[in-house]
């Protein structure tokens, strides 16, 4: 049984490696869930992810620690069961945090739908704890929907332009969104629909919107800071699709369609998208970029 178990597990990890994603070997290595059903599924909402928010010190290779930031209506548990234990084998520093709950209590476990400008404020309390804890001096950002967006206003307005080098977005909502996306990004969280007329960030998201005026007002950008887009042709929560991507110096954009035409990932799944996470890695670091295998990516599930 112990034979065929090292057999299965040394396959798996051959399969990685082919794909571009396998860890860093280490007597620490954390399995990798690229499974939306599961993760989403995750009844923990204040437990950190898998491999994240443990006392570091960012290594040579991996000089700054990257601190993950979710979307509207989810949380740090739910959103990075998968991105958080690859970063981590891979050798990175990884902090995550939860922001945004309804009247500033997390007692309820949604998450990201307080005023967008406090959430920023509450991801710069956040940084300046990963600095002083890690010694680093600067963070890279990696966040799915709002959380690829709302680091934006940070580095903007709130002096994180000095301590951030690169944003990574995953489908996020720079332009802003319709209502009908984001109660259809309600229904896949149970109850997050109930919290809708309380949810501030719900409205700042809105094409049109005063808060997205301000935010991008002046360009997309701020100097200093190398920014990525990932984004997904079937997106249905921000649309059209192309409003997550940015303009401006710094910024690369990459629609998942145009690497691999059997990725069908949607919003939902981009965290557990293996091919949106390689072009994570890469965005970290891309003196060595990653090479995923063109494998089907299923609608929510990821793959």
């Amino acid at each position: 049984m112990r034979r065929a178990t090292s057999t299965l597990l040394a396959t798996v990890t051959a399969v990685f490696a082919l794909a571009g994603l396998a860890g860093v070997a280490s007597a620490h290595t954390l399995p990798v869930i690229y499974n939306g059903a599961l993760g989403y599924a995750h009844t923990s909402p204040t437990a950190s992810p898998p491999g994240a928010n443990e006392p570091c010190k960012p290594s040579a290779a991996h000089p700054r620690p990257v601190v993950l930031v979710h979307g509207t209506f989810a949380d740090m548990s739910n959103s990075w069961q998968a991105l958080s234990p690859l970063l981590h084998d891979r050798g990175y520093c990884v902090f995550a945090l939860n922001y945004g709950s309804h009247n500033g209590s997390g007692a309820v476990g949604i998450y990201g739908i307080g005023d967008i400008r406090a959430s920023a404020a509450q991801l710069s309390s956040f940084v300046d704890q990963v600095l002083a804890s890690t010694g680093a001096s600067e963070v890279d950002l990696v966040g799915h929907s709002q959380g690829g967006m709302m680091p934006r206003y940070y580095l903007k307005y709130l002096g994180g332009a000095a301590k951030v080098h690169t944003l990574v977005g995953l489908s996020p909502s720079n332009h802003g969104t319709t209502v009908n996306g984001l109660l259809t990004l309600g229904s896949y969280f149970p109850g997050a629909n109930s919290f809708f007329g309380a949810c501030p960030a719900c409205e700042q998201q809105e094409v049109g919107s005063q808060f997205l005026a301000e935010l991008n007002s002046g360009g997309d950008t701020v100097a200093g800071v190398e920014y990525t887009v990932v984004q997904t042709r079937y997106d249905e929560v921000v649309t059209p699709y192309a409003s997550a991507f940015l303009s401006g110096p710094g910024v690369t954009n990459v629609l998942l369609q145009n690497q691999c035409l059997l990725d069908l990932g949607e919003h939902l799944s981009m965290p557990y998208d293996h091919i949106a996470d390689a072009d994570v890695l890469t965005a970290l670091d891309p003196a060595h970029p990653a090479h995923p295998l063109c494998t089907p990516i299923a609608p929510v599930v990821g793959g």
